[in-house]
């Protein structure tokens, strides 16, 4: 097995050929990996991402091979993957104004160069769903906004057309699903990349607490901050400890560590159906 890459959360091995794509517990925000870990987060997240995948498979292919044939220090949270030549862009769906979204929005009425109403709010419910699509590589070393265009140049019109079309079924899809469950889906990300027969394919993960913004239905109310099933807890607690959002990031409390553990066994119960062990 060899080590290829160590990300902000997840690590990846070569494994006979395969991807070996390991979830770890640590907590990324702003970009910043946090030195304290949360328990049982690398596995909640592969789990969730499993269960996410199967589900969407009619969609479109996906990278998995395996979420049991891995190594036993790996259980619960690595997948065997194929190999894909990711696409550089981070593919994300908006059914909700919240986050950077909010922010280009009360800048410039846009965001990624879709015009929306006027008076929109924090956790305002948008018309219909938007494909904000973000660099996955920038000379800042963050996200940035793109629009539909800049993607077309970047990879092809037909590739970006597809990029937008499965990011905003994928969306619609889980939303649909998390709706029955009393959670609101307001936006997340995806990874897209083409796999040895050039198929584009579903990679990374899938419909998390990392990589979306989960939250509770009859919770919400647009023009406020709303109760978070995903990382936005921890990155608002962040804020509060005076932190500049550069490396290293601060100590979580062991409150922040089990509140943040709760919410997201929580949102994997209740999207699954299954029982958290």
């Amino acid at each position: 097995m060899k080590h290829i890459h160590s990300g902000k959360v997840r690590d990846l091995y070569e494994l006979d050929g395969d991807i070996l794509l390991v979830a770890s517990d640590r907590v990324s925000v702003y970009d910043v990996s946090l030195p304290t870990p949360v328990p049982d987060k690398g596995a909640l997240l592969t789990q969730l991402s499993a269960w996410w995948f199967d589900k969407l498979g009619s969609i479109v292919p996906n990278h998995v091979i395996s979420t049991e044939d891995v190594p036993a220090e790996f259980a619960r949270r690595a997948i065997r993957c194929k190999p894909l030549k990711m696409v550089q862009v981070e593919c994300i769906a908006r059914g909700y104004l919240a986050g950077l979204g909010l922010r280009e929005y009360q800048r410039d009425g846009t965001v990624s160069g879709v015009s929306l109403p006027p008076g929109l709010v924090e956790g305002s419910r948008l018309p219909e769903p938007i494909f904000t699509p973000t660099t996955k590589i920038s000379d800042t070393g963050h996200d940035e906004f793109m629009t539909f265009d800049e993607v077309a140049n970047d990879v092809g019109r037909e590739t970006a057309e597809r990029l937008r079309d499965l990011t905003i079924e994928i969306y619609a899809k889980g939303a649909e699903h998390a709706a029955t469950t009393g959670i609101i889906i307001a936006d997340t990300k995806l990874e897209f990349g083409f796999d040895s027969d050039g198929v584009l394919t579903l990679g990374d993960e899938v419909l998390t607490s990392d990589s979306s913004r989960f939250w509770p239905a009859d919770d919400w109310e647009p023009g406020r901050p709303q109760h978070a099933f995903d990382k936005q807890f921890v990155r608002d607690w962040s804020l509060t400890t005076g932190w500049d959002k550069t490396p290293p990031g601060p100590e979580m409390p062991e409150n922040i560590v089990q509140s943040t553990r709760e919410r997201y066994i929580e949102v994997y119960e209740r999207i699954t159906g299954l029982k958290w062990s």
